[in-house]
């Protein structure tokens, strides 16, 4: 009851692992109160944050503690007496530094009020050093003046209060010999808790080298892996481009085949020609021998005969001709195949290397 909160602002909660002492566990599924509270009676301050039914934050400020930002938006925070780090993850970077200057001002506070209650303990223990000083001389001079019953009537309540002062100072000391037992252990607590926590980030900047080191290792990899694909794909294109090549070599071959079939057309119509020519010939004979005496008839018989030889010397020229471009292609044709069997098994072998 006599503790009121000062600031509240909200934010995802972490802790740190406690078997590794370096990966964060979350505390909050999500975005939670986190607040400073003042305890008016015991002049402390703590930060306490509660998901739901559950405290997941509880820790008193001592002049010690530090607050650090790890990030634009992340800080943290080592509790001794929890034994844990905490951590903060904020939406906004104004979030975070209005906790960070609100940490600072109260822990200035705490340390303010620990110094009061130090001093408090320091002039309650000199006034009991001055009270045991002068209880000897008042009862000496008591003793001096007057008789056992005036000794007994006067100086019985004056040495009763002294008394009981002192004995108030005295439980007065034992309790500040107890508390400063109980600050050196303490004390003791927080030295071992910043060991461990020097040690904990010890690790965790090996942690970071090594993963920094991993990082620049993948990098590398990815680079050389890059390298490889575009390795790759180059050797795709050019694979393409041999398809295309490829393609238009079937194409030309096609027209080529074309071309022969064409040519064999013709020379068939040729061969048919010249099979009609020795009939004409006997014809003409015939027609020589049945008409000599139509010698001009004769003679342009003759003459047709003769422009008929023409024809057919011609015809067989061609034809020989015919045969020999025919044979040159062929020749060609077989070279474009075999270079298209030599191509095939130098695809079929970088298929099998690939």
């Amino acid at each position: 009851m006599g503790e009121q909160p000062i600031f509240t602002t909200r934010a995802h909660v972490f802790q740190i692992d406690p078997s590794t002492k370096k990966n964060w566990v979350p505390a909050s599924k999500q975005a939670v109160t986190v607040s400073y509270f003042y305890d008016v009676t015991r002049n402390s301050y703590r930060i306490i944050s509660v998901d739901g039914a559950k405290v997941i934050i509880n820790s008193t400020i001592t002049p010690n503690m530090t607050f650090t930002k790890t990030s634009q938006k992340f800080g943290q925070w080592a509790d001794s007496r929890a034994n844990t780090v905490f951590g903060l993850g904020f939406s906004s970077e104004q979030q975070l530094t209005k906790f960070a200057e609100k940490f600072q001002e109260v822990k200035e506070a705490a340390r303010l009020a620990r110094d009061k209650s130090q001093e408090k303990t320091e002039t309650s223990s000199n006034h009991s050093q001055e009270s045991g000083c002068e209880s000897p001389s008042s009862t000496q001079a008591s003793s001096v003046n007057g008789t056992d019953d005036e000794k007994a009537s006067h100086v019985g309540p004056a040495d009763t209060h002294l008394k009981s002062e002192n004995d108030k100072l005295k439980i007065a000391l034992t309790q500040s010999a107890a508390n400063v037992k109980k600050w050196e252990v303490e004390l003791q607590t927080l030295r071992e808790s910043n060991a461990r926590l020097t040690a904990a980030l010890q690790e965790s900047a090996a942690s970071v080298e090594q993963w920094k080191r991993q990082f620049s290792l993948c990098r590398e990899e990815n680079d050389r892996l890059r390298s490889k694909i575009d390795e790759l794909e180059e050797q795709c294109s050019e694979i393409n481009r041999e398809k295309e090549r490829n393609t238009q070599l079937k194409q030309r071959i096609e027209e080529l085949e074309s071309e022969v079939r064409e040519k064999e057309t013709e020379l068939n119509d040729l061969r048919k020609q010249s099979e009609i020519i020795p009939q004409l010939m006997s014809e003409c004979e015939y027609v020589s021998e049945k008409l000599e005496a139509a010698e001009r008839d004769n003679q342009n018989l003759e003459g047709k005969v003769r422009s008929l030889k023409t024809d057919i010397e011609e015809s067989k020229y061609r034809q020989r001709h015919l045969k020999v471009e025919l044979k040159s292609f062929l020749e060609v044709l077989d070279a474009k195949i075999d270079g298209l069997h030599d191509f095939r098994r130098g695809l079929s072998k970088l298929g099998a290397d690939s």
